[in-house]
């Protein structure tokens, strides 16, 4: 990450070019007063009619943010106009190095569909609490000074996906930019697909996570703005080549070699359904057994004609069981906001339960061996991951114990009850209202306006919105058997990330008057 520039060097610069305004560029030139620095600054993005709005959100003072985005707010700009305008500065000034820039940016697709689920007055907090976050890590960051993503021109060639992959394993930045700027000029679909082959070299939740994100907010920035988004990831890949290491080799061998096994290349997906008892069997399998085991289960399902969402359900349930079963931040791993015990933020269930949501959406979107290849990397990451710490000897939560201390039949009750339980940080008690509800078949919502208030409301350590979202969508579209363990895991999460405010919520209540 670059430093941000000095207050020394921004005030020489500025003086030369006041002078410079004044006396003119011969005189200055005469006189050996040169603006060097606009010389050799390379050329910036721009977005078109949405660069005032941009530049708002990269120059604005944090210290006045928050009311100026009342401001607009007032003026009349949408919510989506204005978290339009914060993705496309995070995006030119990070380009996806930067850790809190880019967890920033998957928070901010989150935040926006939160928004749309509150009620008017309190649309707007979610969406300034990640466009604080946004600014103040862009002043962090040095501002425009030190943006990262800078215009670049595309060719007239035909490259192919391999040749892509190629220069970013060589590590030639802007041999890989220029290409991958062409490939996006002719077919972005194909430019898309060509770049989930870089990703793939190596199932790791962030370079999973980021081009999933950028691909979801081209709806709402445009798909002219497709190679700047997805930039990010091809950034993400060229410096994740720094420390390459010898097994990414190894599992890019196997995903060759269960395609080409179980003939998936050039097929269409299946469509067959799956039982539950099916369903709940490859779950397991998945996360019990090796790497190995695991991809090729899922390799033999696709090739058995099964259907990819169905798969991506068995893989999603997987991952879930980190959370459940994970016995939280040991005391040598502790950090300021994640204490011992604690499975919010960087937890490996969270970051596990991340990543299948992005592999799954992935190959939702995807063409090709995509489609097949996205799942097999994802239950091959999820039983590489289980490998670090023995999941198998801990037992899920809630645990009956648990279960048992949980009466009531009674709605209001059993909210008052999950809000105590969260407040207290209990995170397994709070697991179990949660599983109490789904066995009395009550609706979903009043749980997940719950569990939403405290997304907005808790740091979360970066990850609030996302995993609330992940959840969201994993719960909506899994089976009646099996949802309501993603809403007793989030329920969990939300008890671990409790106590600690979100920067810049009690102001934006104050402004929004919430």
């Amino acid at each position: 990450m670059n430093e941000p520039r000095s207050r020394r060097r921004f005030l020489t610069e500025v003086g030369q070019g006041t002078l410079l305004a004044t006396i003119g560029p011969a005189l200055g030139a005469e006189l050996g007063i040169t603006s060097a620095a606009a010389a050799e600054a390379p050329a910036a993005l721009s977005f078109g009619d949405m660069e005032p709005l941009v530049c708002f959100m990269q120059e604005t003072p944090i210290s006045k943010f928050q009311p100026a985005l009342a401001g607009k707010l007032k003026e009349g700009v949408p919510l989506k106009k204005l978290v339009a305008a914060g993705v496309l500065a995070n995006a030119r000034t990070f380009g996806g190095e930067d850790y809190i820039g880019f967890h920033t940016l998957m928070a901010l697709g989150p935040c926006l569909k939160m928004s749309a689920t509150l009620p008017e007055k309190e649309q707007a907090l979610p969406v300034f609490k990640v466009l604080y976050r946004n600014t103040n890590r862009i002043q962090e960051n040095g501002g425009r000074d030190d943006e990262v993503l800078h215009p670049v021109a595309h060719g007239t060639d035909k490259p192919s996906a391999q040749q892509l992959h190629e220069v970013v394993k060589s590590k030639d930045t802007a041999k890989a930019e220029a290409m991958f700027a062409t490939m996006m000029h002719q077919d972005a679909d194909a430019g898309f697909n060509a770049l989930l082959e870089c990703v793939q070299d190596c199932p790791e939740v962030h370079r999973t996570v980021l081009p999933y994100r950028a691909w979801d907010l081209l709806d709402l920035v445009g798909r002219e703005h497709a190679t700047t988004m997805l930039r990010m990831s091809l950034r993400y890949c060229l410096n994740a080549e720094k420390s390459r290491q010898p097994e990414w080799d190894e599992h890019a061998g196997m995903l060759t070699k269960l395609l080409d096994e179980h003939k998936l290349l050039g097929r269409d997906p299946g469509t067959k359904a799956m039982d539950d008892g099916t369903v709940e069997k490859l779950a397991m399998t998945i996360f019990k057994g090796s790497p190995e085991e695991a991809s090729g289960a899922v390799a033999a399902a696709l090739a058995e004609g099964l259907d990819p969402h169905e798969v991506g359900e068995a893989i999603s349930l997987a991952a879930n069981q980190f959370v459940l079963r994970d016995h939280g931040r040991p005391p040598e791993w502790e950090f300021p906001g994640k204490p011992t015990g604690s499975v919010h933020g960087d937890s490996v269930g969270v970051h596990s339960s991340d990543s299948t949501h992005a592999w799954r959406n992935l190959s939702s979107v995807s063409q090709g061996r995509n489609v097949f290849a996205c799942l097999i990397l994802a239950a091959w990451q999820i039983a590489r991951d289980r490998q670090y710490q023995p999941f198998l000897d801990w037992e899920p939560m809630p645990s009956k114990r648990q279960i048992g201390l949980v009466t009531s039949t009674d709605q209001a009750k059993l909210l008052s009850e999950l809000h105590t339980m969260i407040k207290g940080s209990l995170q397994s008690h709070a697991a179990a209202v949660v599983h109490r509800w789904g066995l009395l078949n009550l609706p979903a919502e009043p749980v997940l306006e719950a569990l939403r208030t405290y997304a907005i409301s808790e740091d979360g350590a970066l990850h609030a919105e996302k995993y609330y979202q992940t959840c969201h969508d994993e719960f909506h579209r899994t089976r009646a058997a099996f949802r309501w363990r993603h809403l007793s895991a989030l329920a969990r999460v939300t008890a671990s990330e409790f106590g600690r405010p979100a920067p810049g919520q009690a102001e934006a209540r104050e402004l929004l008057g919430v």
